[in-house]
């Protein structure tokens, strides 16, 4: 984070909760709009698309067999239920 985001974090956090709330919002709201222009986004995927298929070609990504996905779901699920507060 540089120097001038640190102060205006600083700044932020000594607001009411409410200003820091509706601080949020907007700033959330602005990430939002940059992503939801149809062209972004696809130029995203145009480049993250080449780069997950080398990072499987060479090895550096693994795949995880679906059944296996399914069983660590679930597990987590089961643990969730067990435990609502919500950690793991």
């Amino acid at each position: 984070m540089t120097q001038d985001a640190s102060e205006l974090l600083k700044r932020a956090l000594a607001l009411s909760s409410e200003e820091r709330a509706e601080l949020a919002s907007s700033l959330l709201e602005s990430l939002d709009a940059a992503e939801d222009d149809p062209k972004t986004v696809q130029a995203a995927w145009d480049e993250e698309i080449p780069r997950r298929i080398e990072d499987l070609d060479s090895g550096k990504a693994k795949t995880v067999p679906w059944e296996e996905v399914q069983t660590r779901i679930s597990s987590k699920l089961t643990h969730v239920s067990k435990n609502p507060s919500g950690s793991f």
